[in-house]
């Protein structure tokens, strides 16, 4: 995203509309090119009364900005739109819970605090030393340089989105080390994130991780996700 300085009129319109205070006023509307993740929110908000702000398609590897931050871009690997990726809480379409598994999502940036691919690499190695499996279908994932240890490659390291999704599975049995490692690597990065863990439901309604989250003494929210018919049930069941 871009200013066009000719024409701006210093109107300050436009800095309420950034998620990340990237917006800031000199004689004109300026933005700070490494805060911006291209997610286009001041230029959708459409409240510039002389249609100075711009976008413009950026090269490699900042175009890994827009993928990640606007809603409406859909990405290259995944053809899925947002962030990219169908979450495992769908799992009606994607089938990726079995039996004796959980599935985790680390979401990082999210609210209005943004994330950088360093900061994501921290958690991905993090879990990838517990022997984790990336979900591939994720554009975290199509960044990695090595999917056995969450590596993710150089050149976007220090690219800033607004928000990115971690997925993976594992046996159960990891959940206490996944639980610790996340614990840990909290405390090394520069950002928030949120984390979802699923699992399926299993007979009379029971929730298995509800009891194992219930041993560790851990906080959470129980959430359901159906589908009513109205999505796309590619997942034909089966172990």
């Amino acid at each position: 995203m871009r200013i066009d300085s000719e024409i701006c009129i210093a109107c300050e319109a436009c800095v309420p509309y950034c998620p990340m205070k990237a917006i800031s006023m000199d004689d004109v509307a300026v933005i700070d090119q490494d805060e911006c993740v291209d997610c286009a929110a001041c230029l959708k908000a459409q409240v510039c009364p002389v249609d100075c702000i711009i976008y413009e398609p950026a090269p490699w590897p900042r175009a890994v900005r827009a993928a990640f931050s606007d809603p409406i871009t859909v990405h290259k690997v995944t053809g899925i739109a947002g962030r990219g990726t169908e979450e495992v809480k769908t799992n009606e379409v994607t089938g990726r819970m079995k039996p004796g598994w959980l599935a985790l999502g680390v979401e990082l940036g999210r609210p209005i605090t943004g994330a950088r691919f360093r900061d994501l690499e921290k958690v991905s190695q993090a879990l990838g030393k517990l022997g984790v499996y990336f979900e591939p279908k994720n554009p975290v994932t199509a960044l990695m340089a090595d999917t056995s240890t969450g590596r993710i490659q150089d050149d976007v390291l220090g690219e800033k989105v607004l928000s990115a999704i971690i997925e993976c599975v594992f046996p159960e049995e990891k959940l206490l080390s996944v639980i610790e490692a996340l614990q840990k690597v909290s405390k090394e990065i520069d950002t928030v994130f949120s984390v979802a863990l699923s699992d399926l439901v299993e007979s009379g309604e029971k929730v298995p991780l509800e009891a194992m989250l219930n041993k560790l003494g851990l906080f959470y929210r129980i959430n359901g996700k159906n589908n009513i018919g109205l999505g796309r049930p590619k997942f034909k069941g089966g172990k």
